[in-house]
């Protein structure tokens, strides 16, 4: 069973070639990456400040809003949920510090 973010990908690709004049998901394909990592900065950025305040309302529409972004680098470089679910799972039992010192290896 495909999750709601793998389904949301879906859509999110299957809006590529749509007209940007009427879709955001397709005026951020049509831009290019720079575009949309742009917008994943400024996500960011805005999560940050929310997780500062005193809200979790506010966190959780920038976390969704980052999410988002994120969904769409995926879309434009051709990936998937899976792929990034399947790099997760290979650090499981790894501590972060012993696999951020691996990561500097290769």
């Amino acid at each position: 069973m495909k999750s709601y973010l793998e389904d949301l990908l879906d859509l999110i690709k299957s809006k590529k070639n749509d007209d940007p004049s009427v879709s955001y998901t397709s005026q951020l394909h049509s831009k290019g990456i720079n575009e949309i990592l742009k917008k994943i900065g400024e996500e960011s950025s805005e999560t940050i400040i929310a997780a500062k305040g005193e809200s979790n309302d506010e966190l959780i529409h920038e976390i969704a809003d980052l999410w988002f972004h994120c969904l769409v680098l995926l879309s434009a470089k051709n990936l998937r949920v899976e792929d990034i679910i399947n790099e997760l799972k290979s650090r499981e039992g790894i501590s972060g510090i012993e696999e951020k010192n691996n990561r500097k290896i290769k």
